[in-house]
């Protein structure tokens, strides 16, 4: 299925359809998610988090969620991801991202030293997208450079650019994802590559969330210049999710809303009109339908007005989330 950039194009016309599913905090046994102690079956064996991302790609397709976002380094999430679809031959109304960049690297562990290795290189790529393909078949909708920042070769080699347009021609979108303190520069500069006169990036997957909104400016000029925007990180790696780490202004609007803390967090996200697919970062089912309450939760002007003022600035938001443990 091609991937469409316009909310609900991904799959039926339920409002759902514009959040997808991230994979990252089932896909392997250690992540920053903060709870993970009571998200994820007691023994994390491959078997284990297979069955259980099975179960929460089941809840997802059902409740309407037809992307899901995968990527090299996400441990077994494209393995996963993909034995989920031969199991359900009659999904073919989904579309199926992952992202190259970064290499797995922690051996099924949560105490590794180092969980994943970044290299942006043409060798990377044309090693993991044979990896990629050799798992996902022709099931790969959107391609991303995982984690771009403005210093990435990535954005100057046309080596790599010429490798990504021929993938293009292929009808694969192609995309990158960015994070740190300058995601904005990283954006902009990405809207300027082109290959042949054409614009080779066609998707931007970017943390955006109440505590680092400082991308939004350039996400709305990546969706004005035609771009799928996807959101990634829309609870801070949990520190949006619930009462007890959840700022209390994102909990006083929770409680008068009648909702969870990441059914607020995640519909501040949505009120954004350049926020094509918002990913939910789930990891049960039972918070999967909180998040995807946020599709019917419409802010008003005083809930938006009360949440703006707990952003943090950039560079401290994203030292802070380099703090955060692998559990």
């Amino acid at each position: 299925m091609a991937f469409a950039r316009r909310a609900g194009g991904a799959g039926g016309t339920a409002p759902t359809a514009r959040i997808g599913l991230g994979l990252a905090a089932v896909g392997r046994p250690g992540y920053i998610t903060l709870g993970r102690d009571r998200d994820l079956p007691a023994e994390r064996t491959v078997d284990a988090l297979r069955e259980h991302t099975h179960a929460l790609l089941d809840a997802a397709y059902a409740r309407g969620v037809r992307y899901y976002d995968a990527a090299r380094s996400y441990g077994r999430s494209e393995e996963f991801l993909a034995d989920w679809l031969r199991r359900r031959p009659d999904v073919r109304d989904v579309a199926v991202g992952s992202k190259w960049g970064y290499t797995y690297t922690a051996d099924w562990r949560t105490d590794a030293e180092v969980h994943e290795v970044k290299d942006h290189s043409t060798a990377a790529f044309d090693r993991q997208y044979a990896e990629t393909r050799a798992v996902l078949g022709d099931r790969l909708d959107v391609y991303q450079i995982h984690s771009v920042t403005p210093e990435s070769p990535a954005l100057t080699d046309r080596g790599l650019h010429e490798r990504l347009a021929r993938l293009a021609a292929e009808g694969v979108t192609i995309g990158l994802s960015t994070s740190g303190p300058a995601q904005a520069d990283a954006i902009r500069a990405a809207l300027e590559v082109t290959v042949d006169g054409e614009r080779l990036f066609r998707s931007v997957q970017s943390t955006w969330n109440l505590l680092e909104s400082s991308a939004g400016p350039a996400l709305a000029e990546a969706w004005d210049a035609g771009l799928q925007v996807i959101v990634k990180e829309s609870m801070a790696n949990g520190r949006l999710a619930a009462p007890e780490v959840a700022p209390p202004e994102v909990t006083r609007v929770a409680e008068r809303r009648g909702v969870g803390c990441d059914t607020v967090a995640l519909a501040a996200v949505l009120h954004e009109p350049w926020a094509g697919t918002v990913l939910s970062g789930a990891a049960t089912p039972g918070q999967l339908a909180s998040n995807l309450a946020a599709a019917d939760l419409r802010l008003d002007d005083g809930d938006i007005a009360s949440l703006a003022g707990i952003a943090e600035e950039p560079a401290a938001y994203w030292r802070h989330r380099s703090r955060l443990p692998w559990s």
